[in-house]
């Protein structure tokens, strides 16, 4: 239901603004602004989205949980389509989005919502020797026996 209600909700807090902000400062300085806050935005998403990611490959590395670090990423993507979005109401939660102390308010408040039941590594999770000795590959094979000759693939 939440859903629905901002679906609807927030088209009309657009218009609203994008009147009352083209009454007070014309139209050309509107369109002006937001273009400029999409290509602001668009340059802010991608310095924060390079600190997030090299966050993200350095919880992998250390084998710690990611869930932090790809939340971050996250609402710094989400933050993106708000800025590209036209629109002061979408600017400002977007540009909220990619302010850090916003980001982990935000994570503090879906991690209490969100209940995990479990996070693995996968088999051979930590205790994986790294470069302890040789790799084993297990396999099956089946010995065909070659004096039935040859198997008509090749000409001889």
């Amino acid at each position: 239901m939440w859903l629905l209600f901002a679906f609807l909700a927030v088209p009309l807090i657009e218009i609203a603004l994008f009147i009352q902000v083209g009454d007070a400062i014309g139209l050309w300085r509107t369109l002006g602004i937001v273009v400029l806050t999409a290509v602001l935005g668009t340059w802010l998403v991608r310095s924060q989205g390079a600190l997030a990611l090299g966050q993200l490959r350095a919880s992998f590395s250390r084998l710690d949980d990611p869930t932090e670090p790809l939340a971050h990423a996250a609402m710094i993507l989400v933050s993106g389509v708000l800025l590209l979005t036209p629109g002061f109401f979408t600017d400002a939660v977007g540009f909220a989005l990619l302010m850090p102390p916003v980001r982990r308010a935000a994570f503090a408040w879906l991690r209490r919502r969100v209940h995990v039941e479990r996070f693995d590594l996968g088999p051979g999770g930590p205790e994986r020797p790294h470069g302890g000795g040789p790799e084993i590959i297990e396999g099956d094979y089946e010995d065909l026996d070659r004096r039935a000759g040859p198997s008509g693939w090749t000409r001889h």
